[in-house]
């Protein structure tokens, strides 16, 4: 996303989320801990349908692998179970994570910057 800069980096999540889509994120994620040793991450998910069940593996990998080097993990959505996923996955992707509502996303981009 536009506004990822230094050790914040930013994903658009949109229709149904594929284990290819992994393919991407992943080497992203992993040139930027390369570089900074721990990031903060934002995913919009305010044009995301679903996880592809192929996806899930990559998506526990994901968590399982990243961690401890995502300080800050803010998801922006306009769903109420949108953030019931960010307090189920806080534990399992990031050292803190947080939801913010769409109207919300400069306070997103801000507090991962912080």
């Amino acid at each position: 996303m536009s506004k990822s800069e230094g050790k914040v980096l930013g994903f658009k999540a949109v229709g149904n989320v594929t284990k290819a889509d992994y393919n991407v994120l992943v080497p992203e994620v992993q040139a930027l801990v390369d570089e900074e040793g721990s990031i903060s991450l934002l995913l919009d998910l305010r044009q995301f349908k679903w996880e592809d069940i192929e996806a899930w593996g990559a998506d526990i990998n994901f968590g399982r692998t990243y961690r401890d080097k995502i300080e800050k993990l803010a998801i922006v959505g306009n769903k109420t179970w949108e953030k019931w996923v960010t307090i189920l996955a806080d534990p399992f992707y990031s050292k803190e994570a947080r939801f913010f509502y769409s109207e919300d996303t400069d306070s997103a981009w801000k507090w991962l910057k912080e």
